[in-house]
């Protein structure tokens, strides 16, 4: 197995318009430097297309090697790159002691929703870990959908976070609920 200190990290981001053969392209890139990836995460949204990677190498490696061999890619496929090489101390999952929740916001379309709602829970230093919104509905009634996953700080419960937001779904009407999903330990 590689100890960490023999081991180099980076976050590498892709950005730009959709088109098929995005992820092939880059981790064939990535697999050629003889990278792994740790984590990933890949989306599409409005016809722009974002994936961001952590990837790991083996030491001795540049992040200028890493950009050298990724953005001939990138450039030949319209994309934006991003690298950011990671710290140790970013390695490490950020697992959370508390609960894992659920939090789902369905309202008529208006400015401030995403804010107004990711605000409250800062306030209470609860922690986002993924965030999706999306419309639907019909042109005439547009409907707004947030979904976020978050990860609750020690000593607060769903049922603290989900009263919270009380004030929030009268302000904005708009319906907000919190459901636990941390797995149930055997």
């Amino acid at each position: 197995m590689t100890h960490q200190s023999e081991t180099v990290h980076y976050a590498v981001s892709v950005v730009g318009k959709d088109r098929p053969g995005i992820v092939a392209a880059i981790t064939e890139g990535l697999f050629n430097l003889g990278c792994n990836i740790a984590d990933s995460s890949c989306t599409m949204l409005a016809g722009e297309f974002a994936m961001i990677l952590i990837v790991s190498l083996k030491k001795p490696f540049s992040k200028a090697r890493l950009i050298e061999e990724l953005k001939p890619v990138c450039d030949r496929i319209g994309m934006s790159l991003g690298v950011r090489t990671l710290h140790p101390d970013e390695i490490a999952r950020q697992e959370s002691d508390g609960e894992i929740c659920m939090i789902s916001v369905y309202g008529a379309d208006q400015p401030g929703i995403v804010y107004r709602v990711t605000r409250e829970l800062a306030a209470r230093s609860v922690n986002i870990t993924d965030l999706n919104t999306k419309l639907i509905g019909t042109e005439e009634e547009p409907v707004y959908v947030l979904m976020l996953e978050v990860a609750l700080p020690d000593g607060v419960t769903a049922e603290a976070v989900e009263q919270t937001l009380v004030a929030l779904k009268k302000e904005l009407d708009v319906e907000i609920g919190v459901r636990v999903i941390t797995p149930v330990a055997f």
